[in-house]
C-alpha cells in the first residue's frame, strides 16, 4: 500500500532542493513534532549513495536513524530511494513559478496505521515548508 502526501512551498526550486538535501538544513526540519529533534544527518546524494538522519526526542526517551539508498537522483525535480527495510519513496519537486510543489509517496510498514503514517509523514513535510518559509522571510527583510 502506498500513501501519498503533499504540500506547496512558496519558494524556488534551487533554494527548496538545497533545505531537503542538505545535512545543515535536514537538522533544522526533519522531526514531526517539537519535542523531537534531528541531531545529525548524512548524505551522498548520488544513485546508489546512503543517507543517515538521526531522530530523536528531545527529552532523550528514545531515538532512532532513518536510513537507506538512493536508486535515482533528478536535481530539482526527483528523488527515489529504498528505506533499509525495503520500503520504496519517491519526491518529486515540481516548480510553478515562484512555489513548488513537493509531493511524497512512500510504501506502507505493517506497524503503525495507514493514517499515523500519513499523519506523521506530512508533519515533517508540514514542518520542512515552514523552515523553507522562514528561511525566505529571513532574507527578505530590508
Amino acid at each position: 500500500m502506498k500513501i501519498t502526501i503533499e504540500t506547496t512551498i512558496n519558494s524556488l526550486i534551487d533554494k527548496i532542493w538545497n533545505c531537503w538535501t542538505s545535512p545543515d538544513h535536514i537538522t533544522n526540519w526533519n522531526f514531526a513534532s517539537d519535542d523531537w529533534c534531528c541531531p545529525s544527518a548524512q548524505n551522498d546524494l548520488r544513485s546508489s549513495g546512503r543517507f543517515v538522519y538521526r531522530m530523536e526526542a528531545k527529552d532523550g526517551s528514545m531515538g532512532f536513524d532513518f536510513n537507506g539508498t538512493y536508486d535515482d537522483i533528478i536535481e530539482n525535480e526527483l528523488i527515489k530511494y529504498t528505506i533499509e527495510d525495503g520500503r520504496q519513496v519517491e519526491i518529486n519537486f515540481i516548480a510553478e513559478g515562484d512555489q513548488v510543489r513537493v509531493i511524497e509517496s512512500f510504501e506502507a510498514e505493517d506497524i503503525h496505521t495507514l493514517e499515523q503514517q500519513r499523519v506523521g509523514w506530512q508533519a515533517i513535510l508540514e514542518n520542512f515548508k515552514r523552515y523553507v518559509e522562514a528561511l525566505n522571510g529571513s532574507r527578505n527583510k530590508d
